[in-house]
Formats: structure tokens, C-alpha cells, sequence
């Protein structure tokens, strides 16, 4: 294959194609019996058959395809990857691990292509119900061929914001302390357990915000195009970038509220 770098609507096209069939595999496996293989952090953070059998699925597909570029997967980490390589693929295989377990239908396949570090495209399928989130770097934010905007939001009290949690009983801990200090502060709340769904519903306006601690890159790098491309902020505390100490996502108008609230609650803190 051409080592060239294509644009970033064939890397998409690729992508869509490979989060496709993984998407496949895993509601496949799913309905055939879904079975734990290991434990991460804790024992209640999962790993079933059919995250690693998925990886596996898009590690050869993306061989196949693309043999001189990198893939960074949740599972497999990075591989024999080569250092030099100029795009690299960024892969979490089933997103929301114990939602699929449960065959609760809120877990995705996340598949982001970034070029010398930055995210140019990425898709986003859930398993379950076939949506599809899909953005390139300076080309919009997609579901169902309809382009994506954000909510027009700009009360914070009035915002639908959803969060997520670690697993660690610790890290549980503090965050439930940060969002018993934010949740009089708006609207509501939602958890749906899976971050590049939460993303996404974010992107699309059926949530006006987002946030959450201990995401890893595979975990936000799809989803975040997709919402900032429809119009989302995405960031962490102090203008340091979306990371492991936290990601926040809304509109501008709720952007500095909502993360002013999240450090005066030190939702980057704790474990």
C-alpha cells in the first residue's frame, strides 16, 4: 500500500468500514453468549471475549489496509507499531464494557484516525442500535446523513450534563462528592457508561454537556472530533487539553460556568 497520507474523508471511509463489521462481530458475540475474560483495574472493570476478539478484528483489517501505520488499542496497547509512522489509529474496541455485558444498549466501537497528532476523523457505532457518529477535522459532525449541532444552551442551571465513573472505590468516592456539588447546579444529570456515546449525544444536542476524570485516549479521541466538530468545546481544567485528569464538553455559553464549578469542586482531583 501507498505510504502517503490520504485526506481525512478516506481515512473516515476506512474507519466506517472497519467500526462497521467490529460492530458486527461484537452484537454477533453478544447474542451468542457473552463471557468475562479478565478484570483491569478492579474486578468490576471488565474485559469480555469479545473486546479482544473485536481488537484483534480491527488490528488485521487496519494491516490489511494500512501495514505501515500505528494503532494505539485499549486491549492490545500499541503493538509492534512503528515510531516513525504518520497516522495512527486510535481503538476502543467495545466502549461501555459493562453495558455490553448486561446487553444495555449504550456501548460502542470507537475508532479515531489521528495524522502527526491530531485527530483529522473518527466514528463512533453503537453496537446494539447501529447509530453512527462520524466527523472529519474541518468537515462537520454527522448522524444518519443529518450535519450535527450542539445545544444552544447557555444556562448552566438549566443544562442536561452527563458524567461518568472510575472504578476504583476511592476515585468513585471523589467523584460522587463532585457531583453531589454540582448536581443543584443543574438541571440534571445523566450516566449512560459509555464516554464516546456520551460524547456524541452531546454533539447532537440531546445532552448539553459533558464530563468525566480518568478517560484515556481511545476513550474520548472519536467522540471528541465528532463533538467538536458540531460545535462543542472540548478541554480539561486551567486551557490544559482533554485528558486523564478530565474532560469537559459544552457548548461556549456553558463551557467556562461549567468548568469553573468543576474546579472549585476539584473534579481533577482525588485518586
Amino acid at each position: 500500500m501507498d505510504r502517503a497520507v490520504p485526506p481525512p474523508g478516506e481515512l473516515l471511509e476506512i474507519a466506517v468500514d472497519v467500526a462497521r463489521a467490529a460492530a458486527a462481530t461484537a452484537h454477533r458475540m453478544w447474542a451468542e453468549g457473552v463471557s468475562v475474560a479478565a478484570t483491569k483495574s478492579t474486578v468490576t472493570d471488565v474485559v469480555t471475549a469479545a473486546d479482544r476478539a473485536v481488537e484483534r478484528q480491527v488490528l488485521d483489517a487496519l494491516r490489511r489496509l494500512r501495514p505501515h501505520d500505528a494503532v494505539l488499542g485499549e486491549e492490545y496497547g500499541a503493538g509492534d507499531a512503528a515510531p516513525a509512522a504518520r497516522v495512527r489509529w486510535i481503538l476502543d474496541p467495545i466502549d461501555g464494557t459493562v453495558n455490553y455485558l448486561y446487553g444495555l444498549p449504550c456501548c460502542a466501537v470507537s475508532l479515531a484516525a489521528e495524522v502527526d497528532g491530531e485527530v483529522v476523523a473518527g466514528v463512533v457505532r453503537n453496537v446494539f442500535t447501529g447509530d453512527e457518529w462520524t466527523a472529519t477535522a474541518g468537515g462537520g459532525a454527522y448522524r444518519a446523513g443529518e450535519r450535527l449541532r450542539c445545544s444552544a444552551e447557555t444556562d448552566l442551571g438549566q443544562a442536561l450534563v452527563a458524567t461518568g465513573f472510575g472504578y476504583d472505590p476511592a476515585r468513585r468516592a471523589h467523584q460522587a462528592r463532585v457531583l453531589a456539588g454540582l448536581i443543584s447546579h443543574v438541571r440534571d444529570v445523566r450516566r449512560q457508561g459509555a464516554a464516546s456515546v456520551d460524547l456524541c449525544l452531546a454533539a447532537e444536542g440531546r445532552l448539553d454537556a459533558y464530563y468525566e476524570k480518568g478517560l484515556n485516549l481511545w476513550d474520548h479521541a472519536a467522540g471528541a472530533l465528532v463533538g467538536t466538530e458540531a460545535g462543542l468545546l472540548v478541554g480539561g481544567l486551567g486551557g490544559r487539553p482533554a485528558g486523564p485528569d478530565l474532560v469537559i464538553a459544552a457548548p461556549p455559553a456553558l463551557f467556562a460556568p461549567l468548568h469553573d464549578r468543576l474546579a472549585d469542586l476539584d473534579a481533577s482531583g482525588g485518586p
